[in-house]
């Protein structure tokens, strides 16, 4: 789920606390280049404040008129279409054959928001079905991975931790690693048997989960759409949760450590633990991209930026490709 779709489902409960009425805009298709994707959330309220986006700007300067205009006064759901022609693309601030189209949502059922965010909350994936001849929306269990349903009569979405990530060692690193990897949507759990570092953890929005790094690992079941990072420098501890998390499906595994100090942990790993060549080079060490990381808040950049990158080629992304789209306009 988007991490905007967090404040989005914030707004929402504040919004209909203080009696104003919003509409709910999703882009529920693109052709070609455009800023948002397919999924991506927005909230209009009746006097033009708004939450989230679906464009760059020029989309929701209309959307904000049109809303002033009374165009979105009923109860059905519309469904909108921007950048159809090159010059409606260059209105509305899209890349040349950019179209977007969106299901606005004129009253959302304020109940059903408030019920999707009590449930991502506690950890659910949740399934939001709308259908648009009447409006009417069901919320049923999520499933990690399921794409975007759109057919014009019927839009489903997923909503809530699509992805995993799993820190072993509380420590700086960790305190400000966690929030940023929130915000480009990971759930964040944290593992450290040191009491030291544990009873110290109080970063909002990132579980400490109780036990050993490995029965920890081990208990959590990591699938395709789980990372685990070690960051406690603790080979006792590290090793343990390395040693499960590379035999595991997960995506992305990592461990801080220097160039020497990483290819040290190799030896190990394939000397003394049951673990093949090829899983051991799925190992990620030194953690995260080399950008000249040294304090700890340089080294959590540079950690969710691997960790970006590799989520982005197991989803097939083209890197520069909104670019390049955008570059051979006028060309």
């Amino acid at each position: 789920m988007d991490s905007q779709d967090i404040q989005v489902l914030d707004a929402a409960r504040r919004w209909a606390g203080e009696g104003h009425r919003f509409a709910l805009i999703t882009v529920v298709r693109t052709w070609g280049s455009a800023p948002r994707p397919p999924g991506a959330w927005m909230l209009l309220r009746d006097d033009g404040r708004v939450q989230g986006s679906v464009s760059g700007g020029c989309i929701e300067d209309d959307l904000i008129r049109r809303m002033a205009n009374g165009a979105f006064a009923g109860g059905a759901p519309q469904v909108l279409r921007y950048g159809v022609t090159r010059d409606e693309a260059f209105r509305f601030g899209l890349p040349c054959g950019g179209t977007v189209e969106l299901l606005l949502e004129p009253a959302p059922a304020t109940a059903l928001l408030d019920e999707m965010a009590r449930r991502i909350a506690a950890g659910e994936l949740v399934e939001r079905q709308v259908t648009v001849a009447d409006g009417t929306v069901r919320l049923g269990s999520g499933q990690v991975g399921a794409p975007l349903q759109w057919d014009g009569a019927r839009l489903s979405t997923q909503h809530g931790p699509g992805w995993r990530l799993l820190l072993i060692g509380a420590g700086q690193i960790s305190r400000i690693l966690a929030p940023i990897a929130r915000a480009v949507d990971f759930d964040v759990l944290v593992c450290d048997p040191r009491v030291e570092y544990s009873a110290e953890w109080d970063e909002p929005g990132a579980r400490l989960v109780a036990g050993m790094p490995d029965d920890v690992v081990l208990e959590l079941a990591l699938d395709p759409h789980s990372a685990v990072v070690a960051l406690t420098h603790d080979p006792k501890l590290d090793d343990m949760a390395l040693l499960e998390a590379l035999k595991s499906p997960a995506f992305y595994v990592g461990a801080l450590g220097s160039r020497a100090n990483s290819d040290r942990r190799r030896d190990r790993l394939l000397t003394y633990f049951d673990l093949s060549a090829d899983e051991v080079g799925r190992l990620h060490g030194p953690v995260g991209l080399a950008i000249g990381s040294r304090t700890p808040a340089e080294i959590a950049v540079a950690v969710v930026a691997e960790l970006v990158a590799a989520r982005a080629a197991l989803r097939g992304h083209r890197r520069h490709a909104a670019s390049a789209d955008a570059a051979s306009c006028g060309a």
